[in-house]
């Protein structure tokens, strides 16, 4: 029984591995049809485990009460609902 259950395991490891990816739903079916070839499972776990490309965050400090505009970092009047910059929405 501990033999099926490690065998299960090492089958999902790709799956379990991207669980957390935003193509997770595609890890799972490519390991789950054709995770019983090597080469499909190889693919499962290259894709599990690449890196995503992480979005730049940038924290600005400002007064309660005071909009601050997300495409060209400036603060916009209180209340405004376009920046006076860009023009975008606040």
């Amino acid at each position: 029984m501990l033999h099926l259950l490690f065998g299960f395991l090492l089958y999902f490891l790709p799956s379990i591995i991207g669980h957390d990816k935003r193509d997770a739903v595609a890890i799972f079916l490519l390991n789950l049809l054709l995770g019983w070839t090597v080469i499909g499972w190889v693919i499962a776990l290259i894709w599990a485990v690449s890196a995503e490309r992480s979005v730049p965050v940038h924290f600005v400090q400002v007064p309660a009460g005071v909009r601050y505009c997300c495409q060209c970092r400036t603060i916009a009047y209180p209340n405004a609902h376009y920046c006076t910059s860009c023009g975008r929405t606040v």
